[in-house]
């Protein structure tokens, strides 16, 4: 299998690549089980990130990275979008999202008792990988849906057209590659 070796903060990395279609193949990028390389990303996210009462992610695969960074920024609480409605949920707020490492659409949920908390406050929105920004965007509809604020958006890293959003705070370009493992340029 062929990898595309990068360096994240401050951290080398061998991603391997793996193929979406027949005109297009992405780098895996996967922070679980890698707690050394969840721990720098989550410092350096930190050290960029706009001021802040909350942050949220979605489920799965942003959990290491919030739960790193309210840690490591002293243990405050964080939010999870959650991809099913869970029995002690009080309620939820729900938004449908398709992103590029899914291979089906699905439901974001957020319960709303965490809802309530959010209401009036500066709620940063955090994922592992940016590529779509569909996965931003449904964190974003929640949040709002919430009463929420968005104050930022940050990611580990960006890949394809995220790459030029003025509104993504990130730490390093993911190129896409060709079926055949090549960067795109």
């Amino acid at each position: 299998m062929k990898s595309y070796t990068m360096k994240i903060a401050g951290l080398c990395r061998s991603l391997p690549i793996c193929r979406l279609s027949d005109k297009l193949s992405i780098a895996a990028f996967v922070i679980f089980g890698d707690p050394e390389l969840t721990t720098a990303c989550a410092r350096e996210l930190l050290a960029r990130a706009p001021e802040y009462d909350y942050l949220i992610s979605a489920e799965a695969k942003g959990i290491p990275l919030v739960h790193e960074m309210a840690r490591l920024a002293g243990n405050q609480k964080y939010f999870l979008a959650r991809k099913a409605s869970k029995l002690y949920m009080t309620g939820v707020f729900e938004v449908t999202v398709r992103s590029i490492t899914t291979a089906r659409e699905q439901t974001l949920y957020l319960d709303t008792a965490d809802a309530e908390l959010m209401r009036g406050k500066k709620i940063l929105l955090v994922d592992d990988v940016v590529s779509t920004g569909e996965s931003m965007r449904a964190l974003e509809v929640l949040v709002t849906k919430a009463g929420g604020i968005v104050c930022g958006r940050m990611a580990i890293l960006s890949e394809g057209d995220a790459q030029a959003r003025e509104n993504l705070i990130y730490l390093e370009k993911l190129p896409l590659f060709t079926p055949g493992g090549e960067p795109i340029q």
